[in-house]
């Protein structure tokens, strides 16, 4: 389960579509060798953990200036005894087809793709406040059900969101009424929202 920020839901369609192609190229040769879960968590972890605190590394990654070979040389730095080598391969494929600022969109799209191969649909939970990990069990649970699908989770907090969570699965959205246990979630989270304003503790960190 993972959180991310609402507004960060654009999706640029040439981007996206470009990231699919690869991203199916990185799955299959993955599931070829026997490690699509390590492969994408190994990418998936330099692309959200790794690269925000190397700027420099991001920079060069995503410069169409910089050449292939030098890119190529910092992967080999940033990758050397610490991933796969089908990791270390799909970088370098993105690097000599200067896509490799696009790592990240890659990623997004090989882990929807493996998903539903997996037969697994991904979603987004946002809620006007933090769940604890029993909330997001629950809610997750919940949806699980009412979909007959077993889900992917992604959490978002949205303090504009006052009437308690809204779930999206593809181009689904689902709020509350879809079942009387995330009615009474919605409720107590609605409850939660007048509390800490009463109080003056109303969070805007997500």
């Amino acid at each position: 389960m993972s959180d991310q920020n609402p507004a960060a839901g654009h999706v640029d369609i040439a981007v996206d579509r470009v990231a699919k192609i690869y991203a199916q190229a990185v799955v299959e040769a993955a599931d070829a060798a026997g490690c699509r879960r390590e492969v994408l968590a190994e990418l998936g972890s330099l692309a959200r953990d790794v690269l925000p605190k190397v700027p420099q590394a991001a920079a060069v990654f995503a410069s169409p200036k910089v050449p292939a070979e030098e890119k190529a040389a910092v992967i080999d730095k940033v990758a050397k005894g610490r991933l796969r080598p089908t990791s270390v391969n799909a970088l370098h494929v993105l690097a000599r087809h200067g896509r490799l600022g696009m790592l990240g969109a890659v990623v997004a799209a090989a882990e929807r793709l493996a998903d539903e191969r997996d037969g697994r649909k991904q979603a987004t939970f946002t809620t006007a406040v933090p769940l604890d990990d029993a909330e997001r069990a629950r809610v997750v649970a919940e949806i699980e059900r009412a979909v007959k699908s077993p889900l992917t989770p992604t959490f978002a907090v949205d303090p504009a969101l006052i009437g308690g969570l809204v779930v999206r699965i593809g181009d689904t959205i689902y709020d509350q009424s879809v079942a009387t246990s995330l009615t009474r979630l919605g409720g107590r989270l609605h409850q939660r929202n007048i509390q800490a304003i009463q109080n003056g503790e109303y969070s805007w960190r997500t």
